[in-house]
């Protein structure tokens, strides 16, 4: 009975420092003036506020437009828009694609949509995919049964439509069942990759690069 019960605290002994040494992911989405939205390991983006400390004992310090600072496992970092820590690698195992940004700071990904290749400008301002209607004719996406409505564009009213795309890939990282806007407006001439898309990855910019890792 004896050697049972040290086994078993044993055992809840090397769970608890297991979970101890487990990597502690922090990617910053969002920027307010006092808040912040952030991805805590492979969680849902999530809106903070200077002084609150999640579950996970990240505690935001303070933040405004450019930058947050953030307490994670006791230490503070400064985290720009798309900048990520972690206080322990365990990004192995998951999708990553790193992308050069262009003479202009752009940031351009060849990628797939529901298996046909399409260009893909990075949009952090785009709240989901966004395809012109020339491009989406040509993959084959079936936009006219999606809902309709209307998004304003530079120049002017535009007729829209709401779809959901069976698969996005950009590199190795493959997302499901995405949510995209059609837009039949002048002047779009590429496919913008939103925040549809990125919210599943965690995106990391470190000067002329930005490396996106796979959340889920």
């Amino acid at each position: 009975m004896r050697i049972r019960t040290v086994a078993r605290l044993a055992a809840a002994g090397a769970l608890f420092c297991a979970a101890s040494a487990a990597a502690t992911d922090v990617n910053v989405i969002g920027l307010f003036p006092g808040k912040a939205v952030v991805v805590i390991g492979r969680g849902t983006p999530r809106t903070i506020s200077v002084g609150q400390k999640t579950a996970e004992g990240v505690v935001l310090i303070s933040a405004d437009s450019e930058q947050a600072v953030l307490e994670v496992d006791g230490k503070r970092e400064t985290l720009g828009m798309g900048q990520h820590f972690e206080t322990a690698s365990q990004t192995d195992t998951r999708g990553t694609v790193t992308l050069p940004a262009d003479s202009r700071g752009q940031f351009y990904a060849d990628g797939t949509v529901n298996g046909a290749h399409v260009r893909f400008m990075v949009d952090t301002g785009a709240t989901t995919v966004l395809i012109p209607a020339s491009e989406a004719d040509r993959l084959g996406v079936d936009y006219r049964k999606g809902t309709p409505g209307r998004m304003q564009t530079a120049n002017g009213s535009a007729i829209a439509y709401r779809v959901l795309l069976d698969s996005v890939s950009v590199g190795n990282i493959t997302a499901y069942n995405v949510e995209a806007v059609v837009a039949q407006a002048q002047g779009l001439d590429v496919a913008l990759l939103g925040m549809s898309f990125l919210n599943r990855t965690e995106m990391r910019r470190d000067g002329a690069y930005m490396t996106l890792t796979k959340r889920y």
